[in-house]
């Protein structure tokens, strides 16, 4: 599923125009976002949760020379499906 079929579902489900579902999924994504840049976790009960954890910096090999290269640390993100979630997949 790609962005515009996900925003016909919503319409359709929500008995709305695609221009509003667009926006307010739009709207939802932003402010995920934003939560996530700073440091907050965004928790959706059922559905799962969106948190910032980070990578320690590590050395790697090069696949081509076989040479150690030194892996920064960083920032990314993560999603932890809830219980409903993971249910209706199974």
């Amino acid at each position: 599923m790609n962005k515009a079929t996900l925003v016909a579902r919503i319409a359709q489900t929500a008995g709305i125009s695609k221009n509003a579902a667009d926006r307010a999924l739009n709207g939802f994504l932003e402010a995920v976002s934003e939560a996530l840049a700073d440091g907050e976790k965004v928790t959706l009960v059922g559905f799962g949760t969106f948190s910032v954890s980070e990578r320690q910096a590590r050395t790697g090999r090069n696949p081509r020379t076989g040479e150690p290269i030194k892996i920064p640390a960083k920032k990314i993100a993560k999603f932890k499906p809830g219980a409903r979630l993971s249910e209706s997949v199974e």
